[in-house]
């Protein structure tokens, strides 16, 4: 039976990820991971969160986390959700500057606003154009619409880690994929249809980037 583990350090909505991933895979063994060992026997790793990217690091520092979280992400088909996208990259301008697991190279930045034309938090359905190829899209049409919650944004739109992009004011990353690495800025637990199928695909993924 394959398992996969949803990173529990004590931030982000778990319960929604952990239900989600039972419906698309009812055979699979779905755990909440809150220690390293847990997290190493697990066959495919999922990293949610919601928050302040300081409190998720600090957490992943204390309870001896990073390192098996990189190390999933080396090995493993994984997928980084949300704020799990945005601690995948160097650094976040939230808090000050923070510094993150670093697996992606670019910034985490703020968004402006567009002058208060635009609301902050970008919240709500919006559209993500696939700019690349990857099994993750298997089912899910271009431009298809699915549910964000988020003040940061990866600013790497141009980047060749970039799978997906999508508009607010300025152009942003809002996924990305890296060997067997897959994350995304939305919601596919919240995402309907669309969420479901990427997680389903995520489940049935072997970690390779080119189609089977």
């Amino acid at each position: 039976m394959s398992t996969v583990a949803v990173l529990d350090y004590g931030m982000g909505n778990l319960r929604s990820v952990a239900k989600a991933l039972e419906h698309v895979a009812p055979r699979a063994r779905v755990i909440l991971a809150s220690d390293a060992r847990t997290l190493a026997r697990a066959d495919r790793v999922v990293f949610p969160g919601q928050g302040a990217i300081k409190g998720c690091m600090q957490a992943l520092a204390r309870d001896e986390l990073r390192a098996a979280v990189a190390q999933a992400a080396r090995e493993r088909p994984f997928l980084g959700i949300c704020l799990g996208l945005q601690a995948l990259y160097e650094r976040s301008e939230e808090g000050g500057g923070v510094a993150g697991l670093g697996l992606l190279p670019g910034e985490v930045r703020l968004f402006s606003g567009d002058g208060g034309r635009l609301k902050v938090p970008h919240m709500g359905w919006n559209q993500v154009r696939q700019v690349r190829a990857h099994p993750l899209w298997e089912g899910i049409a271009d431009e298809t619409r699915f549910y964000f919650v988020h003040s940061y944004y990866a600013d790497t739109a141009d980047a060749p880690e970039t799978v997906g992009v999508t508009d607010y004011g300025s152009r942003f990353t809002s996924a990305a994929a890296y060997g067997n690495i897959f994350a995304v800025q939305f919601h596919p637990e919240k995402s309907q249809r669309a969420g479901l199928r990427l997680l389903q695909n995520f489940m049935a993924w072997d970690g390779r980037t080119e189609k089977c």
